[in-house]
């Protein structure tokens, strides 16, 4: 190596520089965890949505997701409705990512009784593979609130991006596979079968206002309560489908990418249930579940008969997969306290 190629050392400068910038960026995260500490310790309130009610609102909404981060299975969205009559809510009402599971599946019934309306909706992983993670959570909750016998004019949305909102210019071709954090959005297709619900246009059943709040889930008595009605379905629903799809853990990590969920990927490639169109860990074009992998049972396509698999030379044993284990995933970037 010549001298002249010889990196030179950085200047006491550059290193006093750098070493701010790290100071400052372990302020900054000092600061969010305590206030989210601080948000955490503090039950949260009615009080933004009294406030929207007082501004001439018959009903708000307060809405949350659960599911979007989730590699396979539904993105589904929680909707508690109230009004100016509606009292403070339950006691224990938090996030969902803040309650045990058992916690959360008490709380259930206690909320459907203390809001005025409330509903659940889904929309499928093959959905999201159509029509983008976006349009998908719009679909969601457009199903949640028709089932409602009033509809609201005002939605309390959690966060700081209005996905709920139909965007106003149309385009010729629905968009595939919109990215998980992309709020970029094409607007889904006019015409688009998916852009109704039983004939109506998604746009007329969102309420047509909007308000986001960031970190409404701690802040936001009707936007926990969403976010718990939100969680504890969708978590019944992975736990129903795992007995239908083995192997994946999905009763323990929901669908999530835990480390188990992740090794079987590699192991059995994605099932029918997984978002195919995400770059996902054994996505190859061949579902898992057409595949008798590891003694997991005969082959099955779709809804035929069990066929038999010619016989073949016999391969090695492949690795046990590693054991399942209450896995912490991630949900929108949040922290999931509780599985």
């Amino acid at each position: 190596m010549t001298p002249a190629s010889v990196p030179r050392p950085p200047t006491k400068k550059a290193l006093a520089k750098q070493a701010a910038a790290q100071r400052a960026k372990a302020r900054q995260a000092a600061a969010k965890k305590a206030l989210l500490k601080k948000l955490s310790a503090q039950p949260p309130t009615l009080r933004e949505e009294r406030k929207l009610l007082r501004e001439g609102h018959q009903f708000v909404a307060g809405i949350d997701e659960v599911g979007r981060g989730a590699l396979a299975g539904p993105v589904t969205v929680g909707v508690v409705v109230v009004d100016l009559d509606t009292k403070s809510a339950p006691t224990g009402v938090r996030d969902s990512k803040l309650l045990a599971p058992a916690v959360r599946e008490k709380l259930v019934p206690r909320l459907r009784r203390w809001a005025p309306m409330s509903a659940v909706g889904h929309a499928s992983s093959e959905e999201i593979d159509e029509i983008g993670i976006i349009s998908a959570l719009r679909l969601a909750a457009a199903r949640a609130f028709a089932t409602l016998e009033v509809r609201p004019d005002c939605a309390l949305l959690d966060g700081s991006h209005d996905w709920l909102s139909v965007p106003a210019d149309p385009i010729e071709e629905a968009p595939q596979g919109t990215s998980l954090f992309d709020f970029d959005e094409a607007p889904v297709a006019v015409g688009h079968p998916l852009s109704f619900i039983d004939g109506v246009p998604i746009a007329s059943i969102v309420p047509a206002r909007v308000v986001t709040q960031v970190k409404a889930d701690l802040r936001c008595a009707a936007v926990a309560a969403a976010s718990v009605l939100a969680k504890v379905e969708r978590d019944g629903l992975m736990v129903d489908l795992a007995g239908d799809h083995p192997g994946y853990g999905w009763e323990l990590n929901k669908g999530y990418s835990a480390p188990d969920h992740l090794a079987a990927l590699r192991r059995l490639g994605p099932s029918r249930l997984h978002r195919l169109s995400w770059n996902i860990p054994g996505s190859d074009g061949v579902f898992g579940e057409t595949l008798d992998l590891d003694g997991l049972g005969p082959t099955m396509v779709d809804d035929e008969k069990p066929v038999t698999p010619p016989a073949v030379a016999p391969e090695p044993a492949a690795p046990a997969p590693p054991e399942h284990v209450r896995a912490v995933g991630y949900d929108h970037e949040e922290l999931t306290l509780f599985p």
